[in-house]
């Protein structure tokens, strides 16, 4: 990465950052107003009026702003047209749709810049906690401006997991009594974000993630010292035809080891 490579994604993650506090004050004036709904995925996921008023202000700030980078967003129509651009925006104008409507807190506008299929500049704004996470490929992750680095727990203590009840259940007994569950975080990049900041040591992630669902967050937890990875320890790939993943986990590094032997263990692999 050359010095002109970083002066451009610190660019661009200062266009982000505004971006993505304009469009959180979008959708917070949707929040707890009952805004209109719909549904999407055959009906298994909601949709709302504050989604796209989000998704709308990041469109018209971000592709004016950067007209020759590609654009795949939750709530924008994909057009393949992406797959032939070097850089993209990889957008989800509210992660955690149904907490923002059942009107909890932990909800987040997600912005990624990413160049061939890594995340270079990441942003994740929660408008209701007015707390911002932010990185750029080579720097550290701030959350409010301040750095944050994953937990240093020991390995051999219990560590806090967001994890779901039903995953947990088929690991093997000597893993299960190092993994204390958390209450369910009902935003996935938020929950990325939490183990980032050192809130929890880490994260399993089932299959069916999507690319707008994790490549800030996965940036951010990157330069907070930690890793996003699927099963076989690999980093997940964006901008492809294909923009859902497989199982994934996120943590610190050796917690990261300790949890990939329970998965591989309770696969018989």
């Amino acid at each position: 990465m050359t010095d002109v490579d970083t002066a451009l994604w610190r660019s661009d993650l200062e266009l982000i950052a505004d971006a993505a506090r304009q469009a959180g004050r979008v959708a917070l004036g949707y929040f707890n107003q009952s805004p209109e709904v719909w549904w999407k995925n055959e009906g298994r996921s909601p949709v709302s009026a504050a989604d796209f008023a989000a998704n709308q202000k990041l469109e018209s700030l971000l592709r004016a702003a950067r007209p020759d980078y590609g654009w795949l967003s939750e709530e924008t129509d994909d057009d393949a047209e992406r797959l032939s651009r070097e850089t993209l925006f990889i957008i989800d104008p509210i992660d955690g749709t149904r907490a923002f409507l059942a009107g909890l807190d932990l909800w987040c506008v997600s912005v990624a810049v990413v160049r061939h299929g890594r995340p270079v500049a990441g942003v994740l704004y929660a408008p209701a906690l007015d707390e911002l996470y932010e990185a750029v490929a080579g720097g550290v992750a701030l959350k409010n401006g301040r750095p944050i680095t994953v937990s240093t727990a020991s390995v051999d203590t219990p560590g806090r997991f967001a994890i779901a009840e039903d995953v947990l259940a088929t690991f093997p007994e000597r893993h299960k009594h190092r993994i204390e569950r958390v209450k369910y975080v009902p935003s996935l990049a938020y929950r990325i974000a939490m183990v980032a900041d050192g809130r929890i040591e880490g994260t399993f992630i089932k299959h069916n993630s999507h690319d707008w669902d994790l490549a800030a967050a996965d940036l951010i937890l990157e330069r907070a010292g930690g890793q996003l990875v699927d099963l076989h320890g690999g980093a997940p790939l964006y901008n492809r035809a294909r923009v859902s993943h497989d199982e994934l986990c996120a943590a610190a590094a050796p917690r990261l080891a300790d949890l990939l032997n329970g998965i591989g263990e309770r696969r018989g692999s």
